[in-house]
């Protein structure tokens, strides 16, 4: 049965988007704004006009040089402004911005822990003057307090993407239950149905010798059970169950064509308390074209 879980967040907990100036932080940040305005939250756009380590010989850093970098990140924040704008209908919608002169991963760790939701892109500019998004999208899905959306080529924000459904993964985990709450939620306020799909690997082969009439009940059961009592909570959400004998990644990445989003937990099943992020999850948010949430749960 449903239950309460960290995918809720306090009433007042911003969605927090992480820009660098690249047309994929931009469709972060039109994404993020179209979820702040359907969740009814603030969007926090952040960008970092530190210097990141590691980038060849160290340099000296003038005054000048700081004021510059501030000022291109304000340019950002701006552009940043106008993306949201354009892709929220909502006027209501309420947007704060902030550089920092701080290295961006750890920055949005620590406003994962106050935050319903991170938004990055899955790269960024490959500048010496900004972090790589690619990077951050890495390390924040593994480190993150909260969910994580990462936008990869197009934020699916456009009329007809937003007509597609939510594609989530069931595996019967604590994970599972937690992606599987925040996409029922996700497709309720979108108003749009909702692909739960369970993917098991026959490693008897059975079905090959047996046909689909004999797939373990065991599967079938646990599917059931993983989606028992959702449809009660969200009866506008209508629901397609896709049950599988096939490597989860691979029938996730198929059904993701016709999908706007992916929701995933950050690990499941063959995986252990504190893992950080699962086979599956990490192959998904390499492959999939459409946004991805991983949800973990702490």
């Amino acid at each position: 049965m449903p239950s309460q879980t960290p995918t809720h967040a306090p009433l007042n907990a911003p969605i927090v988007v992480a820009v660098d100036g690249s047309a994929i932080s931009l469709q972060a940040v039109a994404w993020a704004a179209v979820d702040a305005a359907v969740r009814r939250r603030r969007l926090e756009i952040v960008t970092s006009f530190a210097i990141p380590f590691g980038f060849g010989p160290a340099a000296t850093v003038t005054q000048t040089d700081i004021d510059l970098l501030r000022s291109d990140a304000e340019r950002v924040l701006d552009q940043a402004i106008r993306v949201a704008r354009g892709a929220a209908s909502d006027a209501a919608l309420a947007i704060t911005t902030e550089s920092i002169d701080e290295p961006i991963i750890p920055a949005l760790l620590t406003r994962s822990k106050q935050a319903s939701m991170l938004v990055v892109g899955g790269r960024g500019l490959g500048a010496v003057r900004r972090v790589l998004l690619g990077s951050v999208s890495a390390a924040i899905t593994r480190h993150a307090h909260c969910p994580v959306t990462v936008v990869h080529t197009d934020s699916e924000t456009n009329a007809i993407s937003a007509c597609k459904p939510v594609l989530v993964g069931v595996d019967g985990t604590e994970n599972s239950t937690a992606a599987i709450e925040l996409a029922f939620e996700e497709a309720s306020r979108r108003r749009v149905s909702l692909i739960a799909l369970h993917a098991w690997s026959d490693v008897s082969g059975l079905v090959a010798e047996t046909g689909w009439a004999n797939i373990p009940e065991s599967e079938n059961a646990l599917f059931a059970e993983a989606l028992a009592g959702w449809a009660e909570r969200y009866p506008d959400v209508s629901v397609r169950r896709v049950l599988v004998c096939d490597n989860p990644v691979r029938s996730l990445l198929e059904e993701s064509a016709n999908a706007q989003l992916v929701v995933v937990g950050s690990h499941g099943r063959g995986g252990f308390a504190g893992m950080q992020l699962g086979s599956t999850s990490t192959a998904l948010l390499h492959s999939v074209e459409c946004p991805i949430t991983v949800v973990r749960v702490e």
